[in-house]
């Protein structure tokens, strides 16, 4: 291995090297039980939950390999998640072959958007995208002549931009921030924001399969129960509110408020990604992660948790922003 690349690796703050390797932990102990299972219950069919644990192993190398490449490896890695998940949007979309225009001015929002990031321009990050793109589409529709559906595709293509460009911008975005009060530095209050957005879906699925009695959003997401809501959001915020100080500068005040919105968002962004498809008629978005679905089905969590970690962060913690 290249000594550069193994200085990276060294330069990884303890907290965060714990971190990770809790993560990988729970993985090997997953894999471990997934194996045993076949052998244990050969009835049972785990192919699923084979595809959704090796996937995670590889996604969690990519998170791995891009925090070790700092502010740099996580905007390539978040830019290339956008346009994937912007594409299976707009693949879904009921858009037009007239609309195509429209379409790639979308497109063009990630290099302009993650180009911002790679500037440092955060106050300017803040207005292109959900003020001037928000006026810009429109008007690009009315040059085209384009009146039918009008108001209806401008909604599609901007909520399409607004949740899979600008939304995930705030986890590259956070790895800029001057972060010298952070335990673990920037990347540490990243790995944070990811830990609990994956952990409240995984705890919020496990609750309702354990105890799960009733529906709490029966014609938008039948599966979902109060049970598995309330475990995974009380887990979550416990989690939170526990890794807090080890991996961000927020006061035990400060993290208690996180620790408590935080679940809520995530359970947000699922279930209105959830409409979303139901309204479109398909279960997932793509067929990319085996196991999982498409990307937008595994991080539609997150396009709500980023931004409100983010800005919660920069509020109370983060001088500068």
């Amino acid at each position: 291995m290249p000594d550069s690349v193994v200085q990276m690796f060294e330069a990884v703050p303890p907290a965060l090297a714990w971190g990770l390797g809790g993560v990988a932990g729970t993985l090997i102990v997953a894999t471990l039980i997934m194996l045993a299972l076949p052998v244990l219950k050969p009835s049972g069919d785990w192919t699923e939950l084979r595809h959704r644990i090796w996937s995670w192993w590889v996604i969690i190398a990519l998170v791995v390999v891009a925090m070790a490449f700092g502010w740099v490896g996580v905007t390539v890695l978040f830019a290339a998640v956008a346009f994937i998940a912007l594409r299976e949007f707009l693949s879904l979309a009921p858009l037009r072959r007239e609309d195509r225009l429209i379409v790639l001015w979308a497109y063009l929002t990630i290099p302009l958007s993650f180009g911002l990031i790679v500037l440092d321009q955060y106050g300017i990050y803040l207005v292109a995208i959900p003020v001037w793109f928000f006026l810009i589409t429109p008007f690009l529709m009315a040059l085209a002549g384009q009146t039918r559906a009008y108001l209806a595709t401008v909604a599609t293509i901007t909520w399409g931009v607004i949740v899979c460009v600008y939304n995930l911008g705030a986890i590259p975005l956070l790895m800029r921030v001057p972060a010298e009060e952070a335990p673990a530095g920037a990347a540490g209050m990243v790995f944070l924001l990811l830990l609990a957005t994956q952990a409240n879906d995984v705890l919020q699925y496990c609750c309702g399969k354990l105890f799960g009695r009733h529906k709490i959003l029966p014609t938008v997401s039948p599966n979902k129960t109060w049970e598995g809501f309330l475990g995974g959001w009380v887990l979550t915020a416990a989690l939170i509110w526990f890794l807090a100080p080890v991996f961000t500068p927020l006061t035990p005040l400060h993290a208690a408020l996180i620790a408590f919105v935080l679940p809520l968002a995530g359970f947000a962004g699922d279930v209105t990604m959830s409409a979303v498809k139901r309204d479109l008629g398909v279960k997932d978005t793509s067929r990319l992660i085996p196991g999982h679905g498409g990307v937008l089905d595994r991080i539609d969590s997150l396009t709500f948790t980023a931004p409100l970690y983010f800005h919660l962060l920069a509020y109370y913690a983060l001088a500068r922003y």
